[in-house]
Order: C-alpha cells, then sequence, then structure tokens
C-alpha cells in the first residue's frame, strides 16, 4: 500500500468554519499502555469490550496471550504492554480489549485504559522522529493535542507485526 492510501484510511475531509478550503482531519481513539497515550484511526475500531476469557495457544510469543470468541468469531488476543516491552500487569476495572480490523485482518489487543475519541488537524501530526527507525513503520506519527502528545499507530503494522 503506497502512502497515499494509507493517509486517505486516516484521515476525513471537514470544512474550515471560516473558509470553503477541505481540512485533513484525522479522528483516533486514544488509549493508554503503560503511562503512554497511544491512537488508532477510529474507522479501524471493530469494536472496543471489557475482558472477556481467552484461550492460550502454545508455541506462540509471550505477547500473544491466546485467542478469544467474540460473537462466534475467533480472534489472536496480543497484550501491547508486552509488546511494547513494558512489565505485565494484572487486568483492572479499566482493561479493555480493542478490537481492530484491517482489510481481512482483525485481532484483540489489550490496552491499559481508554481515554478518548480526539479529532487531530493533519497539520498538528508530526513525522515518526528518524532516531525511532526500528519502529517508524509501526508508527504514522505524532499528534500535538493542547498540552499532551499521541503516538499514532498504523494498523496494517499492528496487525502484520503481531505475531
Amino acid at each position: 500500500m503506497n502512502d497515499d492510501k494509507l493517509k486517505d484510511l486516516f484521515k476525513t475531509q471537514t470544512k474550515k468554519e471560516t473558509e470553503n478550503e477541505p481540512e485533513d482531519i484525522l479522528q483516533v481513539v486514544g488509549f493508554l499502555v503503560g503511562s503512554e497515550e497511544f491512537a488508532v484511526p477510529i474507522l479501524s475500531i471493530q469494536e472496543i469490550v471489557k475482558p472477556i476469557e481467552f484461550t492460550r495457544v502454545p508455541g506462540t510469543p509471550n505477547y500473544v496471550l491466546g485467542v478469544f470468541n467474540l460473537r462466534g468469531n475467533v480472534f489472536p488476543l496480543i497484550n501491547l504492554r508486552l509488546k511494547f516491552g513494558l512489565p505485565e500487569i494484572k487486568q483492572n476495572k479499566d482493561t479493555r480489549y480493542i478490537v481492530i480490523k484491517y482489510n481481512d485482518e482483525v485481532a484483540g489487543f489489550v490496552i491499559d485504559k481508554l481515554t478518548e475519541a480526539v479529532r487531530i488537524k493533519e497539520a498538528d501530526i508530526d513525522p515518526t522522529p528518524e532516531t525511532l527507525n526500528e519502529e517508524a513503520n509501526l508508527i504514522y506519527g505524532i499528534g500535538k493535542q493542547k498540552d499532551r502528545l499521541i503516538t499514532i499507530l498504523k494498523v496494517e503494522y499492528l496487525l502484520k507485526r503481531a505475531f
């Protein structure tokens, strides 16, 4: 997939209130993993659910918790804390499974806490810093929202690198 198609997935067109020029807006859902805030495009989210029972699968990486059944469909379940090299913690009242879909690929990701849906102007998203070469494919950019920074993840790479 080329970068232009990727950008189209992340953007929606809105009108500036004072002008007739279109303005690129990225609508994302934010969540915490550890103390960092991440986000994915809202259109890539199939569902967000409270933790449910899952079945371990032998021979998978430690961050793949197993599989879970959601309305008759079985999906892999990835712990983003472990995937991002953070220590595992016990699930609590804030823990959620965020089910992400890209094309025909679907997986559930364990997040520490859901934050909020956010609309970020494309102009307020900085490209991935060059020092993050290894993670460059995973990160779409760094969104600036008032007094905080949100790391926006590329869904297709998150799913591709999930296993």
